[in-house]
């Protein structure tokens, strides 16, 4: 095992751990991160371990935003035949991540799924197409980063209302320091999306 200059063994937070979630699909990953008093060192990535695990897609794309508390993104999605399968992190700060089933004949159609993600806990979240996906900044600030398997294409953005009723989400952020773009408050609700996957 490697030691830094105390001489000390580093700790181990966790092997690489796929958890499942109560909607088929969505999987929570929980690399291998190892630390010493120097600081640590994570396998963020890695195509043949990932695919053994359940997560075979080729990702073609990385994307970041860095966003402050009360930030709301979303909720997000890609339509076809363009529809992107995500795996993302929070690389600083701390995010309540949400992933929205719109996969129609689903028995999870509508219901979503949320996770923290966090620089401490450096979980990820994997979610295949045919999700909306959106987060809430929890922390004073918050790097976000995004796997994609397939490119940007503004012209098949689509978009469901993060405030819909029907969906009841709890973004952690009280509602008037919630910050919004003007596009994501304009979004469909989930009874108006009509069948997008």
């Amino acid at each position: 095992m490697l030691s830094d200059e105390s001489g000390k063994a580093p700790y181990l937070i966790s092997e690489m751990n796929v958890i499942s979630t109560p909607i088929d699909g969505l999987l929570i990953v929980e690399p291998q991160v190892f630390g010493d008093s120097r600081g640590y060192f994570c396998e963020t990535y890695n195509e043949a371990r990932y695919r053994a695990a359940g997560i075979d897609v080729q990702f073609v794309q990385d994307n970041q935003s860095l966003s402050s508390y009360g930030v709301v993104r979303g909720l997000h999605f890609q339509k076809p035949p363009y529809s992107q399968a995500k795996l993302v992190s929070c690389v600083k700060g701390c995010v309540l991540d949400v992933a929205v089933d719109l996969r129609k004949g689903s028995k999870t159609y509508g219901q979503h799924f949320a996770v923290l993600l966090s620089e401490d806990n450096h979980r990820q979240f994997f979610i295949p197409k045919g999700f909306a996906h959106g987060f809430s900044v929890l922390s004073e600030s918050a790097l976000f980063a995004y796997k994609c398997d397939e490119l940007y294409h503004p012209e098949a953005e689509g978009g469901l209302l993060l405030s819909d009723p029907e969906l009841d989400i709890d973004w952690q952020i009280p509602a008037e320091k919630m910050i919004l773009s003007d596009k994501d408050r304009k979004h469909p609700l989930l009874k108006d999306l009509g069948e997008i996957f």
